[in-house]
């Protein structure tokens, strides 16, 4: 049974480095792209309380995560992956991605860092450094 990785992607070039490194170095691995759409991101303008509001703007992150993973599963194909699956789940980021690696027979977590330190870190977090310490499989953290 080949390996299953999951890479979550958000479009930052730090998750392109994170898709390139588990392709090039776990060929045999089925390589499992996840895009988690963030309902905090929608905010609480006025804008958001227009009942349409919510459905355009779930539609416009679901047509960007499609245009991600092919560009990406492009990528991963030409390093000689065979088998590329993507994902779309809505909720928090950190505990979406635990919750997925969990409940999916998940081998490893492969995915970008995006390099913040000191204060910004700390207001911040950092998705990584979460999955890091909550996950249950191994992890591996790109830069």
């Amino acid at each position: 049974m080949s390996k299953r990785i999951l890479v979550p992607v958000d479009g930052s070039e730090q998750a392109e480095a994170a898709t390139e490194f588990a392709a090039e170095n776990i060929p045999d691995a089925t390589v499992v792209l996840l895009h988690v759409i963030n309902p905090a991101e929608a905010g609480y303008s006025a804008q958001a309380s227009v009942p349409s509001f919510s459905d355009e703007w779930y539609e416009e992150r679901q047509a960007e995560a499609e245009a991600r993973f092919d560009e990406l599963a492009a990528v991963v194909r030409e390093a000689g992956v065979e088998s590329v699956e993507t994902v779309t789940e809505v909720g928090r980021p950190t505990k979406t991605i635990v919750e997925y690696a969990d409940d999916h027979d998940i081998d490893q977590i492969v995915m970008g860092s995006h390099g913040r330190s000191g204060m910004s870190r700390l207001l911040l977090g950092s998705v990584a450094e979460i999955v890091v310490r909550r996950a249950t499989v191994p992890v591996t953290v790109v830069r």
